[in-house]
């Protein structure tokens, strides 16, 4: 039988303002990226998501982004290489120290928005980020968007790493994510969603808007827990895998 795990961006409420509703969505997943305060989260948001996800079972994950609040991460920052490296070891230093204080630990490190979209075409940023995150942790797992840039940084790295794809969002022929502001980049139909993963897993590739397919390991699935239909999207792909015959369950490399 074949195996993935779902995974989702959260913890990304800021004070009295709520994004996304976690507590659902980690009855469905089977690891949580966790927002470190950057682009979005607070310390409070941090400690009561990962003290959550833990109850769940769901592996926790660091989400680090470009200190971006406003913007929520997704606008693009130029920024040194050397500052990116330090970027992503403090916020997952936040990450580790967090989750050892609410009893749990930090298993695998995802880079958000524009910083992991920006990596996901040029190698040396990607390779800096990476660094950064395993000088903090050498055994840390790095969660990457597959066939992009970021793939070709963590095997030249060596390190340890995990193949993504997205649920919700429609890809370019080169791997890349279609830009949000153009039609039909963000998948909002749960019946469009949950049929259209299956296949991809079955395949072993990505099906880019053009039909073309790019083969690759296919080892976790993002469901974004920003959208209206978040839940909704979740519920389905996780029905259509396990209905197709297909195993959801953490990752293990």
């Amino acid at each position: 039988m074949s195996r993935v795990d779902l995974n989702a961006d959260m913890g990304e409420s800021f004070g009295p303002w709520k994004m996304g509703d976690d507590a659902s969505l980690l009855k469905i997943i089977t690891s949580a990226n966790i927002a470190c305060g950057f682009h979005a989260g607070d310390p409070d948001v941090m400690a009561q998501t990962m003290a959550l996800a833990a109850e769940n079972g769901v592996g926790i994950g660091a989400h680090p982004g470009f200190p971006d609040l406003q913007g929520f991460g997704r606008r693009n920052m130029k920024v040194p290489h050397d500052s990116l490296r330090n970027l992503v070891r403090y916020q997952l230093g936040a990450a580790r120290g967090m989750a050892a204080a609410v009893g749990t630990k930090v298993r695998h490190l995802k880079l958000h928005g524009a910083l992991a979209n920006m990596c996901s075409a040029d190698i040396g940023m990607a390779r800096a980020c990476y660094q950064g995150a395993l000088d903090v942790d050498p055994d840390i797992i790095i969660m990457v968007l597959a066939v992009t840039k970021q793939e070709e940084a963590v095997r030249d790295l060596g390190c340890r790493w995990v193949g993504e794809i997205f649920a919700d969002r429609a890809y370019n022929d080169d791997g890349t994510l279609v830009d949000r502001s153009l039609p039909g980049a963000v998948i909002h139909d749960p019946e469009v969603a949950g049929p259209r993963i299956l296949n991809m897993v079955r395949e072993g590739a990505i099906i880019t808007e053009s039909g073309k397919r790019l083969e690759t390991s296919i080892d976790t699935i993002c469901l974004h827990g920003d959208g209206p239909t978040a839940v909704q999207i979740a519920g389905s792909v996780r029905k259509h895998l396990i209905d197709g015959g297909i195993e959801v369950t953490q990752f293990l490399r």
